[in-house]
């Protein structure tokens, strides 16, 4: 067995139209070439999802492997040298679930050297400490395998990745700025919110965007200034700061414009208003029948909660029924993180594709900004005397500038993630034992 462990995931390469680009094509070589230097008792465990079978819609069966590989040439032969060096295993994911179903996919995988392991959960030993490792679809009730091996299984995940995700590929090339090969770095509660951003800021001809610019950068002052207009006609008061303020009048013909924009934002406003009430009465009403049908809001919602709280308590399952157990990793959420519990460790190992962070704007109530960013990580686990010790590698990478200019200024000085911090290095002291 190895001595020293390195596990990615989620690097979901392949799938239908635009979703074959891999941004990442160049770092991986690289990361691959710097294990084949290294040699030695080293193995490189791809904890699933390593290839976006369910995304490719336009071949079945192995032949998805070969197209794939047709499409990402120069990582494959690079995985082939590097696997002549060190050991590479593949788990299976989710989207790759199709490795665990079909026999012949170990012989395709081996011609690159690349070891296929179909178990759910792969175990590795590090001085007489296990480290466990899943993809971790299992703790996902959307995305797990009702019966494990079975092709015809599948999940509702699966249903929605080939209608939503493949779907929005084919007609990515339409698009202004190809945006739609980016749905698999949204979560799915996510797609309606991204694409209503993306066709604001994108698709929308730019007159009406200058328009609707207008009316939601003034949405908030409009308000107001509808209110005290109902406070003038109700007789409470008898002057409207907003129609009637003297500033505004001082500004001649600019204020003039700007006194009309304002009329018609509040006339709009009013119209808005008043659509909700009745809009409102259906939104009861359709939650209303859905009870009756035992389907809850809750439900519908948790098609895409990504919280970590059920890949946790697996990680928790799995420290109690097996005390040797040390570490716990696991991929899937595209989430990375790192946590200490009770002497124990468990590790999300994130994602190589592009994530795509939510900022909300800075003025008025204009559409979220969805900013690129990539965070390409590994984690190194080995032992040294008496530790099991875990580093956190991430190789840097800065996306290409894909904001326009309107995105940017509404967003100014928010653009920065906020990501929770991993710790350069982990140590477990083995020689004390575990907390129960």
């Amino acid at each position: 067995m190895a001595k020293e462990f390195y596990i990615v995931s989620d690097l979901h390469f392949g799938g239908d139209g635009a979703l074959q680009q891999c941004d990442y094509t160049d770092e991986f070589v690289a990361f691959l070439r710097d294990l084949a230097a290294k040699g030695g008792d080293i193995e490189l465990v791809i904890a699933g999802d390593t290839f976006g079978f369910w995304e490719l819609t336009t071949v079945e069966g192995v032949a998805k492997f070969d197209v794939i590989v047709a499409d990402h040439r120069a990582i494959f032969d690079q995985l082939r040298e590097t696997g002549k060096k060190i050991k590479i295993t593949v788990m299976v994911g989710n989207h790759d679930y199709d490795l665990a179903c079909d026999p012949a996919f170990k012989t395709k995988l081996a011609e690159y050297n690349l070891d296929l392991d179909t178990s759910i959960s792969v175990k590795r030993e590090l001085l007489g400490r296990t480290i466990w490792i899943e993809h971790g679809q299992q703790a996902d009730s959307f995305n797990a395998s009702p019966e494990y091996g079975n092709p015809f299984a599948m999940p509702v995940g699966y249903f929605i990745t080939r209608t939503v995700v493949s779907g929005a590929s084919r007609f990515s090339d339409y698009g202004r700025g190809n945006w739609l090969k980016d749905i698999r770095s949204v979560g799915t509660h996510n797609i309606p919110d991204w694409i209503l951003s993306n066709y604001f800021y994108r698709e929308m001809g730019w007159a009406i965007r200058a328009v609707f610019t207008i009316f939601l950068l003034l949405l908030a002052v409009t308000a107001l200034g509808l209110i005290g207009e109902f406070l003038r006609r109700a007789g409470i008061i008898d002057f409207n700061f907003l129609l009637n303020n003297p500033v505004i009048r001082s500004l001649g013909f600019v204020g003039n414009i700007l006194y009309v924009l304002i009329t018609i934002n509040m006339l709009i406003l009013f119209f808005m208003l008043v659509v909700s009430v009745p809009g409102f009465i259906v939104y009861r009403d359709i939650r209303k029948t859905l009870r009756r049908f035992q389907v809850t809001w809750s439900e519908i919602s948790a098609l895409d909660d990504q919280t970590n709280e059920p890949y946790l308590r697996r990680a928790r399952e799995v420290f109690a029924e097996n005390p040797d157990a040390a570490v716990y990793l696991f991929g899937h959420t595209h989430d990375a993180f790192l946590v200490e519990e009770a002497g124990r460790v468990i590790i999300n190992t994130g994602t190589w594709l592009k994530i795509l962070n939510r900022v909300s704007v800075r003025f008025g109530y204009m559409p979220a900004v969805y900013y690129p960013w990539f965070h390409l990580d590994c984690f190194h686990i080995y032992a040294e005397q008496s530790c099991i010790v875990i580093r956190h590698l991430e190789t840097a990478k800065t996306p290409a500038r894909e904001l326009g200019l309107l995105q940017r200024l509404v967003t100014i000085g928010k653009g920065s993630r906020d990501r929770r911090p991993i710790p350069e290095t982990t140590e477990i002291d083995v020689a004390t034992p575990a907390a129960e």
